[in-house]
């Protein structure tokens, strides 16, 4: 048996049936030629008496001989070592990528977290579609290291996957990055993988001790007089078009309740508890829950009542036999049967609206309006922080405040717990007034 050469291979030629000839520098390495002429290199190896036969590549100036033969040499000292290369040609074949793993997530993951909402696999979703497949989706996820997941977060938080794409007319999608978008897209996509260990399909997840980026927290706390040209503006707008009463009273209603956005454009008249004066959410963020409402939301609700025909007990006083509401929705549509969802665009105009009054407030008081807070930066679910930050400096406790907030972690709430300074030092000041007193000092 000749040692395999170049010019050995070359003159190679082919037979009726495939013929092998093997090299004898290295064990069951060999070339193969088919009866259409085609030469591959191959190894032969047996394991567990079995005899196997795996193909290295076709010969080609592309895949010299040599390199051929350190490639068989190299398998031959794997097997000695129990690592089989048809096991791993067949792993290599089967190895999920990234957007295998992530559709796996996706269809199996709500079996094995029942409690997880919908809204939440929605959300998760959206940001693989926007993040994570862009980015990662073409490769195969055994390979990645946690330096590449921790390279993955910062591009997503320096915007290397933000975009703004036209969905349609006067509809645009708008995909932002940034430390918060980042973070929360490295816990997520971390689940995935653990997902992938847990059902057998990684051994390891690359994502386990990456460090996450601090998420921003942003706080907006409207004083008293900003809440003031909020109403004012609100007033405004209705009474110049009556169609925007809806909007209004569901930005009246996020800020009496510190309810969600989500909670108070769905909340359905089922919902209103008149008789005990609460809302009773059957779903939320954190579940089913009780919002206690004040006697002015539930003024609200009863003008809203009335308006739409609907009939709640404390709400509008009225001790006949309920009506049918026209629309089961508090807050219904300006068309169709569903409930508003325009607040978002509006609540633009609101806002700019309401920085005019405040500057020309203050120019009247003789304040210099450029002095004042914009409120152009306030979001919409800025209104349920300003419903705890007035709470607080009300003097309620942080677990109160949690309580009506729905919160069902107290760490959440502790987002509030500097503004508990003034109350607190309010406390200190009047029973340091009392003792002093009695002490005569």
């Amino acid at each position: 048996m000749p040692k395999l050469t170049r010019k050995l291979i070359e003159g190679l030629l082919p037979g009726v049936t495939e013929a092998c000839v093997w090299d004898t520098g290295v064990t069951g390495f060999g070339v193969r030629v088919r009866p259409s002429g085609a030469k591959t290199y191959v190894l032969m190896y047996r394991v567990g008496g079995k005899q196997r036969k795996h193909t290295l590549g076709p010969v080609s100036p592309a895949y010299p001989l040599e390199e051929a033969r350190e490639r068989a040499a190299e398998m031959v000292r794997g097997l000695r070592d129990g690592h089989d290369p048809q096991v791993q040609k067949v792993q290599e074949r089967t190895a999920l990528t990234v957007s295998e793993l992530l559709d796996h997530y996706l269809a199996d993951g709500p079996a094995l977290k029942p409690n997880k909402k919908l809204s939440s696999w929605n959300t998760d979703r959206s940001v693989f579609a926007s993040h994570v497949r862009p980015l990662l989706g073409r490769r195969l996820a055994r390979d990645l290291t946690p330096l590449d997941i921790a390279k993955f977060q910062m591009d997503v938080a320096e915007g290397k996957t933000a975009k703004d794409v036209k969905t349609g007319p006067r509809r645009r999608s708008r995909v932002t990055g940034g430390r918060t978008v980042a973070s929360m897209t490295t816990a997520v996509l971390a689940a995935a993988f653990q997902f992938g260990v847990d059902t057998g399909r990684l051994t390891k997840n690359p994502a386990r001790g990456v460090k996450l980026l601090k998420r921003g927290r942003r706080e907006r706390f409207l004083s008293e007089r900003e809440v003031a040209v909020l109403g004012e503006a609100l007033t405004e707008i209705e009474a110049e078009d009556p169609r925007q009463s809806v909007m209004a009273d569901a930005v009246r209603l996020l800020i009496l309740t510190g309810c969600r956005k989500s909670e108070i454009l769905t909340l359905r008249w089922a919902w209103v508890d008149g008789d005990h004066a609460c809302l009773r959410l059957p779903d939320s963020k954190t579940g089913a829950k009780v919002v206690p409402l004040a006697d002015t939301a539930l003024k609200l609700l009863a003008r809203r009542s009335k308006a739409s025909g609907a009939v709640s007990s404390r709400a509008d006083g009225d001790a006949g036999e309920p009506r049918t509401p026209r629309s089961p929705y508090v807050l219904p549509a300006m068309k169709g049967d569903g409930h508003y969802v325009g607040l978002p665009h509006a609540w633009e105009k609101v806002k700019a609206r309401a920085d005019v009054i405040a500057r020309r407030r203050a120019a009247e008081a003789g304040e210099d309006p450029d002095l004042l807070r914009s409120l152009r930066d306030v979001r919409l679910h800025d209104l349920r922080h300003s419903f705890a930050s007035f709470a607080i400096a009300d003097g309620a406790s942080l677990f109160m405040v949690g309580k009506v907030l729905g919160h069902k972690q107290a760490r959440t709430t502790e987002v509030y717990a500097h503004l508990s300074d003034d109350p607190l030092k309010r406390l200190a000041d009047r029973t340091g007034s009392r003792i002093a007193a009695a002490m005569q000092l």
